[in-house]
């Protein structure tokens, strides 16, 4: 019996229904309650018809939408679940355990979980699923720890290892998971790390697709944001740097051959930057390519390496700066990595600005490699874009370090800036 035939069981033997339990369209009690951001709730396929049938107004306002995201209402799904379980002991009874439950008993007894792995996916994925009946499965004792033992146990086996990691991915991304039950997964695939780690690992190298792979990597980088002490250790786990550089499509054997995908690029850099905090790391990353990894997402289109990815890539760059093999790579190929550098420094957020300059500032001024100086000089715009960026709202860090590049480019000198006068004080940039 659903939750639907539930509560009309509550209404036909007279249990009253709170009003606010009901949604101001359908007028029945909601099974999964939404917010507008206009505050009203409503069932979330009742507004969803709404919305898809062309109308961009609040119903119950007739307010404009300037957003028609449907934010979940989880005290409300609480509330309305606790009292269709508590309206009358004898009603209360009808409820049965949800079937997704059954499949947890399910997964550590057989031989092959893969087919209620899956289905656990799909009960998750399922918008007509209550989202507090999904939150109270996890928040189940035995959800996490259960689900880490079948992928732990189950490394070399990609069928079930892929269903395992998607249904994790699922519950560590997902918007209508509460935070704590995403804490108490992290959890547990923390309590055995190392075996966490293999596990991931296997599946970035053998996935049989790409979904799974970033899969992997989403886990992955869930574990590395929630428990920064993990960084050290996954750091040191052979083959993982390289996977991981892999699935941003930017090692030489990769390139041409794998088509860049914008969610591998987006969850790969998250845990490839997490891991550049470890100063061992860094010297491996540089090694196994991630400075022409770098160069490779700043040159692609927007569309597929939109800001966020370039910042990210952008602070690869300025890690790999520091060290004399990754300024090495970026002045092989100065006016590429200088053209790309450029290019993102003034479309990106504010930390990947700071990252760009502070990129320019090691290898131009600080270890004042003449490539470098003679790179940024000849791209259209390069020196100017530095000046204009000197003047703007930027932080005192790069306002000093552009100074000093723009004195190792000899600004006042006209030959560097056609037509610049140099007794200008400010250069409006429009």
């Amino acid at each position: 019996m659903g939750r639907k035939e539930e509560i009309v069981q509550l209404q036909n033997i007279g249990v009253k229904v709170p009003s606010f339990f009901r949604c101001p369209i359908s007028l029945d009690v909601m099974k999964s309650p939404v917010s507008l951001c206009t505050g009203i709730t409503y069932d979330r396929s009742s507004i969803r018809r709404w919305l898809d049938s062309g109308n961009n107004t609040c119903p119950a306002t007739m307010q404009p939408l300037p957003s028609t995201d449907l934010v979940p209402n989880l005290t409300l799904q609480r509330l309305i679940s606790f009292w269709s379980a508590s309206a009358d002991a004898d009603t209360a009874a009808l409820v049965p355990t949800h079937p997704a439950a059954d499949l947890l008993r399910d997964l550590s007894s057989s031989l092959n979980p893969a087919p209620s792995l899956r289905r656990l996916a799909d009960f998750l994925l399922d918008a007509d699923n209550e989202d507090f009946d999904k939150n109270r499965l996890i928040a189940s004792g035995s959800c996490a720890t259960t689900l880490t033992s079948v992928v732990n146990e189950n490394a070399s086996k990609i069928e079930i290892l892929e269903a395992g990691v998607r249904v994790l991915a699922l519950i560590l991304t997902a918007e209508f998971i509460e935070e704590s039950n995403k804490k108490l997964v992290v959890s547990s695939l923390v309590s055995n790390l190392d075996s966490t780690v293999s596990s991931l690992l296997s599946l970035l190298k053998e996935g049989k697709n790409p979904d799974s792979r970033v899969d992997a990597a989403r886990v992955l980088d869930s574990v590395l944001t929630s428990f920064p002490d993990s960084r050290i250790p996954i750091s040191e786990k052979p083959d993982l740097i390289p996977e991981l550089i892999r699935l941003i499509g930017s090692t030489d054997e990769g390139i041409g051959k794998e088509k860049m995908d914008r969610s591998a690029i987006e969850t790969g850099l998250s845990c490839l930057v997490a891991i550049s905090g470890v100063r061992r790391a860094r010297a491996l990353m540089v090694k196994k390519g991630v400075v022409l990894a770098a160069k490779k997402i700043l040159t692609a289109d927007v569309s597929m390496a939109p800001a966020t990815a370039a910042e990210k890539a952008l602070k690869l760059l300025e890690v790999a700066s520091g060290l004399p093999e990754g300024r090495s790579a970026i002045c092989e190929s100065a006016e590429d990595f200088m053209g790309a550098i450029l290019g993102r420094m003034m479309k990106v957020g504010r930390k990947g600005t700071e990252a760009a300059v502070m990129v320019l500032w090691s290898v131009c001024h600080l270890f004042r490699d003449q490539r470098a100086v003679e790179a940024v000089m000849a791209t259209n715009g390069g020196v100017t874009k530095i000046l204009l960026l000197m003047q703007s709202d930027c932080s005192p860090a790069v306002r000093h370090m552009s100074g000093d590049l723009l004195k190792d480019f000899r600004v006042n000198s006209k030959s560097c800036i056609a037509g610049y006068d140099t007794k200008t004080t400010h250069i409006m940039p429009f």
